[in-house]
């Protein structure tokens, strides 16, 4: 198919362009670089522009033919996101609803949608179906559920169908080292680790010790990044006319903070720097997937699935990428 990936420079988008083109796909990444990396995507491939120029969006889509968007731009930090709620919603709500309807006007009728577990907020039990109550706690999550609900109005409305992929904790890197997690700032915990362990941060932080969780520390889904990317690409050869898909990306299995640190301990063989710190607002004790849908209609399955065979991933690229591609 021809291909328009929005923020597909990015950690997630990178990835997935990769798999595309392995796949034979005609790719056209759309990136600001605000927080994407040139360097991570063929130089070929890239078009440089911002959502917010609708016009440019436009004729990418008429002049590339463009058959399917995969919508990875977006901002996605959630602290950010109560301080700055406008930010998040002019650019994760309006300008994707500009995108959504060129795409409508110029015939395109598949759209994967990179969402997020927080639009499911606190749940009221892990692991959390599809089928849970969504009630973000942030206005990031909020900006995305409102997506989700748009995506669905369309897909009723017009010739038109979509698959919202609902991210657990994206982590790891390519298998050759070449590409992988790169944010400034950098706010996800394994990289952090990494960091820790490599000297290059004083001490990773672990918010509150005390949450009702075999060791007191939040615990989480990871997801290999290689994994969440085939989803991606499964969803596309999914969606119909009409179609309104929506599902969970993870491994069905948590890992606590602790569990996190010591595993990077063993892969490095470093040791980690803890500081202990106050719970932070918002942080529920555990978010775990229920991906037993993806695996049952699209035939999903996590080629890397232990925290460890994550881990060795992002190790290669951190030891060869100390900075990232900052280089």
């Amino acid at each position: 198919m021809r291909i328009l990936v929005t923020g597909g420079a990015g950690y997630i988008g990178s990835h997935t362009v990769r798999q595309l083109l392995a796949g034979g796909h005609e790719v056209t990444v759309f990136d600001s670089l605000e927080y994407g990396h040139r360097r991570a995507v063929p130089d070929v491939n890239l078009v440089v522009g911002n959502l917010r120029d609708i016009d440019h969006v436009d004729n990418l889509l008429v002049v590339n033919r463009i058959e399917a968007v995969i919508h990875f731009a977006a901002y996605a930090y959630v602290g950010e996101s109560v301080t700055s709620p406008a930010k998040y919603y002019t650019n994760n709500l309006i300008y994707s609803l500009q995108l959504l309807d060129r795409c409508r006007r110029n015939g395109v009728q598949k759209f994967v949608f990179s969402s997020t577990c927080a639009t499911y907020g606190v749940p009221d039990a892990v692991p959390i179906a599809e089928t849970a109550p969504q009630r973000p706690v942030n206005p990031y999550g909020n900006s995305k559920l409102a997506f989700e609900h748009a995506l669905a109005d369309y897909a009723a409305a017009y010739p038109f169908g979509y698959c919202a992929l609902r991210y657990f904790n994206a982590a790891g890197a390519a298998e050759d080292g070449t590409i992988g997690e790169s944010h400034d700032p950098e706010t996800h915990l394994i990289p952090l680790v990494f960091r820790a362990a490599t000297g290059k941060i004083p001490h990773v932080s672990v918010f509150g010790t005390d949450y009702p969780t075999p060791d007191g520390t939040c615990v989480r889904d990871y997801i290999h990044v290689d994994d969440l990317a085939r989803a991606h690409i499964l969803a596309l050869d999914k969606i119909g006319p009409g179609s309104k898909l929506q599902y969970n990306v993870g491994l069905g299995r948590g890992y606590s903070v602790r569990e996190v640190i010591a595993a990077v301990e063993q892969v490095t063989g470093l040791k980690v720097p803890v500081k202990e710190e106050p719970r932070r607002a918002g942080d529920p004790p555990a978010l775990v997937a229920d991906a037993g849908k993806i695996a049952r209609e699209l035939g999903w399955s996590a080629k890397y699935d232990t925290l460890t065979a994550i881990l060795e991933t992002a190790w290669r690229w951190h030891k060869t990428h100390p900075n990232g591609f900052e280089e």
